[in-house]
């Protein structure tokens, strides 16, 4: 008995091998990883899908930053990369020497929002020079009370929050305010994880955040939003669906992306999802608190996939206030 047991093992590992067993659904799996700030989307559309589909392809969607997620996609190691800034020039050679070919695609607006924390009296607005004062370099060790920002606020040591360096937030921010990616000072806590950041916040009078629009209208009841003062302006502007929309909300509104492997757009899988992410997104996006693009924008972006449109149209660094009809035309550089 046992040996017909063994044979049979034998039998069944010999037909496994060289006559595959059909591609179950669970092996049909998407993988997804990157930014924390487009995650509430791609989360959305993935559980849309994925019931959708009725159990016919799942998808994984990892929140390791811009950075880390842009890391396991030129490695070969995910389908889809979130993005909440362009694709940088040192991780376009990555891609290029591991064979990594992508689209572009601009899936939303998100209105970058500085937060502090409700009991937070003093605080109306704040120029964009004031937050410069605060976050550039040379602030760390210097600016370390709000009354060293502007003596009209209290003497009182302030408590920072932010994005880590694998952000796109992080770099998106420091190029609009310091004037220069990554360029900050140290001295703050630094999280991927933007439900830290609301949460150290929302438990320190005198604390102040960053991180993008959804995380701040999930956590409105514990958060207030600082309107901005532009450069060259004297009005402050809160961030909103409609100040982003007529481009009041300046500098710190900006486009967020999926960039699509074009290894993984062989699977039919990957095409639908990519598609459907495309079709639905304008509805899903404003119900996570994001600005949707316009239909004119998502209709060209589905022209791009459709048409295997290859590239980036930034060329390697990130640009502040781009068009982003004017971004889907551009070539795509690899």
């Amino acid at each position: 008995m046992f040996k017909k047991f063994v044979l049979g093992v034998i039998a069944l590992m010999f037909v496994s091998v060289f006559y595959p067993m059909p591609l179950k659904a669970e092996d049909k799996t998407i993988r997804i990883d990157g930014s924390s700030t487009v995650y509430p989307i791609t989360e959305a559309v993935a559980e849309e899908f994925q019931k959708a589909k009725k159990g016919a392809a799942r998808v994984t969607v990892g929140i390791s930053g811009t950075g880390g997620g842009f890391k396991k996609f030129c490695r070969g190691e995910t389908d889809i990369s979130d993005a909440s800034r362009p694709i940088l020039k040192k991780e376009m050679d990555v891609c290029k020497e591991h064979g990594i070919k992508y689209v572009e695609l601009p899936v939303a607006f998100d209105a970058l929002t500085v937060v502090v924390n409700p009991k937070n009296n003093w605080i109306k607005s704040m120029s964009v020079e004031e937050l410069k004062k605060m976050w550039e370099p040379a602030a760390q060790g210097k600016i370390m009370k709000w009354s060293d920002v502007n003596p009209k606020w209290p003497d009182h040591k302030i408590s920072m929050f932010g994005p880590g360096a694998d952000s796109g937030t992080f770099d998106y921010f420091t190029d609009a305010i310091n004037g220069k990616e990554k360029a900050s000072r140290g001295d703050f806590t630094a999280s991927e994880d933007d439900n830290v950041l609301v949460q150290g916040v929302s438990h320190d009078k005198y604390a102040i955040g960053y991180f993008g629009l959804a995380y701040y209208v999930e956590n409105k009841d514990k958060l207030k939003a600082v309107p901005i003062v532009n450069k060259g302006t004297t009005k402050a502007v809160s961030p909103s669906l409609a100040t982003v929309m007529d481009g009041t909300y300046q500098p710190l509104a900006r486009p967020i992306f999926i960039y699509v492997s074009e290894k993984a757009m062989s699977r039919p899988e990957v095409k639908e999802f990519v598609t459907y992410y495309l079709s639905n997104a304008a509805k899903l996006v404003k119900q996570v608190g994001y600005v949707p693009l316009s239909k004119a924008h998502y209709d060209q972006a589905k022209k791009n996939f459709d048409g295997n449109k290859l590239g980036t149209g930034f060329g390697g660094k990130n640009e502040v206030g781009i068009r982003v009809d004017e971004l889907l035309k551009r070539e795509g550089h690899l």
